[in-house]
């Protein structure tokens, strides 16, 4: 497959700017895999699609305030930090922009009152432009008085509450950028969803670099996507093991928790799980995953996807082709497209049967 075939057109007006209140008021483009059938609804009405039984799989990563601004010293040269990972200590993987940042560069990390005591060293700079910082203290004891939500570049209005940007089950965090499937759903949605016995379980990934990287090579496989840290954890893969032999569905909340389920269920296979089983048990699972999911995947625990509507050209609309068909996903994007769906972290949804 070709990087060209992920390209659209896009308005830039159906790019969203600022988000839907209240969240499960956003639009819902519901598309059938199998006939390729359309429905256009209000995200509330994903109570209709499903059923005692399932599970629903959700990131409870929480994005951290990991935008800093700072200047080089003693040159005063303005520089913009992007973290990305905690690497260990106090180290960690992350991006710069502004000022020249080379090995050796000195950064003091700025404050709304000015310079503050918190200094970061460029130790060394990655092949994909990713650097490695050092702190002179834990960063993290800095992040409410230093850090600032970081909102992807397409988002040109500021953010009046920075709790908009996480999901209202957010818990761990670690990401660079929100689950955005997941900022659809209300505290009053979940628990209607309970009461339906639809069933609400968690795992881990911290967004990182790959969010920010368009693919840019033209042969779809020669990209290398990035290493980001996941987890699954033994009670959640008991629950999916149990709703899978039972014959009932899981439904993955974003492209971030399908990457995790695959993983996990690509660790059972390694352990060495029966391979005449039509679906594969998920294991526990704790560490990195760069599960790169192209057209031609065979998807082992995924039954269903809520997803937002993602990039020309990145590798998570290769994901969701991956899961609905090439041309199922066209269909539904100039679908989206001509009922004027708004598009990206603040846009609306789809639901992929």
């Amino acid at each position: 497959m070709k990087t060209a075939d992920l390209d659209y057109t896009l308005p830039q007006e159906l790019i969203a700017q600022e988000p839907v209140e209240p969240r499960d008021r956003s639009r819902l483009l519901v598309l059938h895999r199998d006939t390729g059938h359309i429905e256009h609804r209000l995200f509330h009405n994903v109570v209709e699609y499903l059923r005692a039984g399932d599970l629903l799989v959700a990131n409870e990563s929480r994005v951290i305030p990991a935008r800093l601004y700072g200047h080089k010293t003693p040159s005063g040269g303005k520089v913009e930090l992007l973290l990305l990972r905690k690497l260990d200590g106090d180290r960690w993987l992350g991006l710069a922009g502004g000022a020249t940042t080379r090995p050796g560069t000195i950064i003091r990390l700025d404050a709304t009152a000015g310079p503050s005591n918190l200094t970061a060293e460029i130790l060394g700079t990655g092949e994909r432009g990713e650097r490695t910082l050092a702190f002179s203290e834990p960063v993290e004891n800095y992040f409410e008085e230093l850090g600032h939500v970081p909102l992807p570049p397409y988002i040109h209005q500021p953010l009046d509450d920075p709790e908009r940007y996480q999901t209202v089950y957010a818990r761990t965090p670690g990401s660079a950028a929100a689950p955005t499937a997941g900022l659809h759903f209300t505290g009053n949605l979940m628990l209607e969803l309970r009461d339906q016995g639809v069933k609400l379980d968690f795992v881990t990934l911290h967004v990182g670099l790959d969010t920010f990287r368009p693919i840019t090579e033209s042969d779809l496989e020669e990209h290398e996507i990035h290493r980001e840290w996941c987890q699954l954890a033994p009670p959640t893969a008991e629950r999916i093991n149990q709703t899978k032999v039972v014959g009932n569905r899981v439904i993955s909340v974003g492209t971030t928790s399908v990457r995790v389920l695959e993983t996990s269920a690509r660790q059972g296979l390694l352990q060495g799980a029966d391979g005449l089983c039509p679906w594969r048990p998920v294991s526990p699972f704790e560490g990195f995953t760069d599960l790169y999911i192209t057209p031609g995947f065979q998807f082992r625990v995924v039954d269903a996807l809520i997803t937002n509507f993602h990039l020309p050209k990145s590798t998570l609309l290769a994901l969701v082709m991956s899961f609905a068909g090439e041309e199922n996903i066209r269909r539904a994007y100039q679908a989206a497209i001509d009922e004027r769906y708004r598009f990206f972290s603040f846009g609306d949804a789809m639901l992929i049967l």
